[in-house]
Formats: C-alpha cells, sequence, structure tokens
C-alpha cells in the first residue's frame, strides 16, 4: 500500500488518478471490522463542534489557572495572581484569560491515573489507558463516526498533525481519523499540502482525467461489476474532486479576510522569551487558533490544535515566561470572536494537558509529572459560564471537592454533541465496547 503522502496528490496514480479518492478508500480499508449495537440517540444537542487546544508535557496548574498565593514558596512558585472578572483568581500569567473568565468554565479538581505522557496522553485523546488487546479510537474519530460530515469538509481534522501519542481511529475504519494539514498556519508561505491540484495540472486537464475516470466506470458497470463497491469508489472520489476544487473549502484552511483587527485580537505579534539567535519570535499560536475557528465556522466538528512543549522539569518560571503569554491571548482571543460571531453556544472550546505538575518545585526549580489533580478549561457548547468548578487542597496536590475524573468529562462532552457515550460499539464484529466506559455525566458543569 503506498504510502499517505503519496496517495494523497493529485494525479500520482496516472492518467486517470484522483489519489485524493485513492486515499480516502484506502483509509476505509477494514471498516468492515465493527458496526454498531443498539444505544439512544440524544436529541437537541447543545454543540456542533469541538476545539480542543492541547498543551503537550503537562500545564503546571499552579503557574495557571489554580495559583496558590498563601501557599509557601516552594509550592507557590514565583509568578503572583491577576483578579477575574468574576472575582476569582488566575495566575499573573493569564490576564486576558481573566477578563473573559465570565464566559468560560476552570475545573480545578481533574484527575488521571498514570503520570506518563504517552499513556496519559492516549487516555486523554481516547478515554482509556492502553492494552495489548485493544486499539481505543480518538474522541475525533468517534465524533466523525456518530455524526458524520457537517458540509464538504471533513468532520475531523488535526492542526498542524495528529498527536503521535494520541492514539488513532482504533477499532473504527481509518477514514475516520484526522484529515492532518501537515503545515503552519503561522509560516509565510502556508498552504495545506498536497490540499490542492498540482500546478502542472491545468482545470482542464483535472476535468479530462476526471471524465474519463467516469467512462472506464461506467465501462465496468456494463460488464456487472458489483455495483455495492463501485458506488462506494464514486463516493470517495466525489469527496475528493470536491475538495481539491470547491472554492469555499479551500477558503476554510486559508487566513485570506481576516482583518488586523482579529490577528491583534489573538495575538499574532505576542512573544516569549528571546529564542537561540537571540531575537524575540511570535508563537504561531494566533494563526493556528483562527484557522480552527474558521473551520468549525464551515461545518468540521472536531479541530484538535496543539501548541508547546511543556514538560517543565527545569526551571518552569522560564517555560511559563516564553509559552503563556501567547497562550493567554489565543485563549481569550478566541473565545471573544466565537462570542461575537454566534458561535460560542455552539462550539465547545477546551484546553487540556495530559496531567499536571507536582505541587512543590524540585532542586532544578521546575516540576515534575503529577497526575492526581490539575485543571482543565471548557467554553461554550453549553457549560457553565462564570465558573470555578471543584477545588485542589492547599498546594494543589489532591481534590479537595467534587474530583472529576477525565471519563466524566469526556461522557459530559459527548453528551452535549448529542452522542450518547454509554453505546456500545462492537470491535472486530463481536465485543462489544463502551464509547466511554463508567463515565458520568456532570450536570453541575452545565447550564
Amino acid at each position: 500500500m503506498m504510502n499517505r503522502r503519496a496517495a494523497i496528490q493529485a494525479g500520482v496514480c496516472g492518467g486517470l488518478g484522483l489519489s485524493l479518492g485513492d486515499m480516502f478508500r484506502l483509509q476505509s480499508q477494514g471498516g468492515d471490522a465493527f458496526s454498531m449495537t443498539q444505544g439512544k440517540t440524544l436529541k437537541d444537542p447543545k454543540a456542533l463542534s469541538v476545539i480542543q487546544l492541547h498543551l503537550g508535557g503537562g500545564v503546571p496548574q499552579h503557574e495557571s489557572f489554580d495559583p496558590k498565593p498563601e501557599s509557601p514558596v516552594e509550592y507557590r512558585g514565583a509568578f503572583g495572581v491577576t483578579k477575574t472578572n468574576t472575582g476569582e483568581i488566575f495566575s499573573e500569567n493569564f490576564p486576558a484569560t481573566a477578563a473573559v473568565a465570565d464566559k468560560l468554565t476552570v475545573i480545578r479538581s481533574m484527575v488521571g491515573k498514570i503520570p506518563d505522557h504517552a499513556t496519559a496522553t492516549y487516555h486523554l485523546f481516547t478515554g482509556y489507558t492502553p492494552t495489548a488487546v485493544i486499539d481505543f479510537p480518538q474522541m475525533g474519530a468517534i465524533v466523525s463516526h456518530e455524526l458524520g460530515k457537517r458540509g464538504e469538509l471533513p468532520p475531523y481534522v488535526a492542526i498542524p498533525n495528529n498527536h503521535s501519542f494520541a492514539g488513532g481511529t482504533g477499532f473504527l475504519s481509518s477514514t475516520h481519523g484526522p484529515f492532518e494539514l501537515n503545515a503552519d498556519p503561522a509560516e509565510r508561505n502556508y498552504k495545506v499540502k498536497d490540499f490542492s491540484i498540482p500546478e502542472r495540472v491545468s482545470m482542464q486537464r483535472f476535468d479530462r482525467r476526471k471524465t474519463a475516470r467516469e467512462i472506464v466506470e461506467q465501462k465496468i458497470r456494463s460488464l456487472e461489476a458489483d455495483p455495492t463497491t463501485l458506488d462506494t469508489m464514486d463516493d470517495f472520489y466525489q469527496q475528493a474532486y470536491t475538495l481539491l476544487t470547491s472554492q469555499e473549502s479551500q477558503a476554510a484552511f486559508a487566513l485570506d479576510g481576516e482583518t488586523e483587527e482579529t490577528f491583534e485580537l489573538y495575538g499574532r505579534d505576542v512573544v516569549g522569551l528571546k529564542g537561540p539567535d537571540n531575537r524575540f519570535h511570535p508563537k504561531g499560536l494566533a494563526e493556528k487558533m483562527i484557522v480552527a475557528r474558521r473551520l468549525v465556522e464551515s461545518g468540521v466538528r472536531f479541530v484538535t490544535v496543539t501548541y508547546g512543549s511543556w514538560d517543565s522539569h527545569v526551571d518552569v518560571q522560564r517555560d511559563c515566561l516564553d509559552q503563556m503569554p501567547a497562550l493567554d491571548h489565543a485563549i481569550s482571543g478566541l473565545i471573544t470572536d466565537l462570542d461575537r460571531r454566534g458561535l460560542l453556544d455552539t462550539t465547545i472550546f477546551w484546553v487540556t494537558s495530559e496531567f499536571g505538575r507536582t505541587p512543590k518545585i524540585n532542586n532544578t526549580s521546575g516540576r515534575d509529572h503529577w497526575a492526581r489533580n490539575y485543571s482543565m478549561l471548557v467554553a461554550g457548547g453549553g457549560f457553565s459560564p462564570g465558573l470555578i468548578y471543584g477545588a485542589s487542597d492547599s498546594i494543589g496536590g489532591e481534590p479537595a471537592r467534587d474530583a472529576v475524573p477525565l471519563e466524566n468529562l469526556m461522557h459530559t462532552i459527548y453528551h452535549q454533541l448529542g452522542i450518547d457515550a454509554n453505546k456500545e460499539l462492537l470491535a472486530f464484529g463481536t465485543r462489544p465496547i463502551e464509547i466511554i466506559k463508567d463515565g458520568k455525566l456532570l450536570k453541575g458543569l452545565l447550564s
């Protein structure tokens, strides 16, 4: 089987090829490995889309949304606090986010399972810890499978790529995997790779190839080929043709038409510390988040954006000073922009990290892995705005009240999308697997 990069290029399979369609067809192989069992379908979903901003490595809760200003310095760290517009406090690293706290929910009592990057990331994206027997599908793949497309665009998109520890489509067909940009929207010559007709192929030539393929397919039909298989292939090639020729689809991935005010709102020019070349550089998160907003605006159901490197075993203060200014502006910018456009009510914005950091700063001025208590942020999609849910103890190490296992939060997000997380899918055609095992709806998080 050809690799994805070769398969996606228009025309690579020869004069009759539209090989983005080949990619869709190849991705779907193995689709008979599962089927759905009975499960209720929820009505009236509160949300239509999810934007997941993943901060890989473990964001420190003390330096973000659960500061401990009254704790000893070896716990509270080097930063002060800023008051939110609801009267609560965040770390001083998040003044812009504090100004829109009335539009978001912070959960200060998240509980993970294992403080290991690979295992915890897989758990975050799938709701399960890895096993040697079953590979579980990502949340985005489940959303794609259960809800399908809204319009022309793929239902699940990863900016810029799928996280290497996040798993994939598991026992679902790989056709439900993320469409990966393989490109950075912040780059000067940003262009989604292989998502357009090559310059050497004119539109006329492209249409001739499509017509020739249709003639061949009609000939196959006349020879009484399997109509089900042929109809499926037609669908894959129609998807490819639409994506390669639709101006609306192309525009959703671009930054054309965005105003200077919007770029400023998202913090395009916000920098952290000087880089190795002794210069300040924008982080590129603003452009990623603007593309994510454009995608959900155009009908994409699940978008993941990855940003930063948060494994701060050494000098956590420096890592925060470098990465958090851009993060602060991007969070507040997206929430504000979604709200202005009337999209916040129907879009869940979810800021994640696979775990938190240790309550006590180590002997290299860093914080180590900590899964027993950490923070997450959620906004929109029917989640209660202006809410601080749960609390950690005085040093930020254990939940003091309303502990939230990750499975419960994922169950609740599925519920807001109209998906019954208790529903079972049949892995390998015989084994029923719940979308989320033992998850519970957190009504206290919902408005």
